[in-house]
């Protein structure tokens, strides 16, 4: 299977798409543009809002509007103020780290990760973040090199996350009630060759949809491990899917050229783009900040 452009953005480093059903849009970010995103596929409507920073993952807030990580803070957001308040700050002491990937859990839970800006293995976490009675931030894993895909099992037994320096998707224990992780292992190793595990997500049947960076491809595993379906990308670099559309059927995928040299960006021209394919699965609807079910 292929996929088709949707957007002809060409961000550097396009990430964290995620759909807003309450409006019918695609949200993602540019990470080195500083920017944040909003795509109608319908009307082809797009927006842009610059953040004037790293800024990496964005969060519906059930009370409305977004949450979005930059390099080292938690900020409220929307299209009309911008940032509006930063409540959370992790890591401000250190200029060799930024955030990351970030997804919310079903309890309305914040978890997101950090990297290393100089590309030093394990100087990285996960964080817990969550707002419910003021804000707290756990350190839930120490010795990230780069914190990347997080979602759920449907059951909500199972979390599957990505550090892309160990090549892996992992796959924890979890405990949704008390947030805890335990008997972390290996759910699928990803050879040298065929590219770097990056930005994952979970479909409605708890198959595990993952780009591969430097790899060309997005991929779809089953629950047990079993590769079953790939979507081959005309860029090198996909990065993370949603799922979107009415019916949640549509896989939108976010890619980047900030790896790329002048070679390789002359022969993929549509390297940043937002791409869309119909691979005959659906997706869920995003948790949302905040809310608890």
């Amino acid at each position: 299977m292929t996929a088709d452009v949707a957007l002809d953005c060409r961000c550097e480093l396009g990430e964290g798409p995620i759909w807003d059903d309450r409006i019918g849009r695609l949200l993602f970010v540019d990470i080195e543009g500083h920017q944040v995103h909003t795509f109608d596929p319908r009307s082809g409507a797009h927006e842009t809002c610059d953040a004037g920073e790293y800024v990496s993952a964005v969060a519906l807030v059930d009370a409305g509007g977004y949450l979005i990580t930059l390099q080292y803070d938690v900020a409220w957001f929307d299209f009309e103020r911008g940032i509006r308040d930063r409540p959370i700050s992790v890591e401000p002491e250190r200029a060799d780290t930024r955030f990351n990937d970030g997804y919310v859990d079903s309890r309305g839970r914040l978890w997101a990760g950090t990297l290393s800006l100089e590309k030093k293995p394990a100087q990285g976490a996960l964080y817990l973040i969550d707002m419910h009675g003021g804000p707290q931030v756990t350190r839930m894993l120490d010795g990230v090199s780069t914190s990347n895909g997080i979602d759920w099992s449907p059951d909500d037994r199972l979390m599957y996350y990505v550090d892309t320096g160990t090549r892996r998707i992992d796959v924890f224990d979890f405990d949704a009630g008390a947030a805890t992780l335990a008997n972390r292992r290996t759910f699928v190793a990803i050879p040298e060759s065929e590219g770097k595990p990056d930005g994952l997500i979970v479909d409605a049947e708890g198959f595990i949809w993952i780009a591969l960076w430097q790899g060309s491809a997005v991929r779809r595993y089953a629950p047990d491990g079993q590769l079953v379906q790939q979507i081959d990308l005309p860029v090198s670099c996909p990065t993370k899917c949603a799922f979107g559309g009415a019916a949640l059927d549509e896989l939108y995928i976010t890619s980047a050229k900030t790896a790329l040299s002048d070679d390789q960006r002359a022969g993929e021209p549509h390297a940043g783009s937002v791409f869309v394919a119909r691979p005959g699965a659906t997706g869920r609807v995003a948790n949302r900040f905040g809310s608890l079910t």
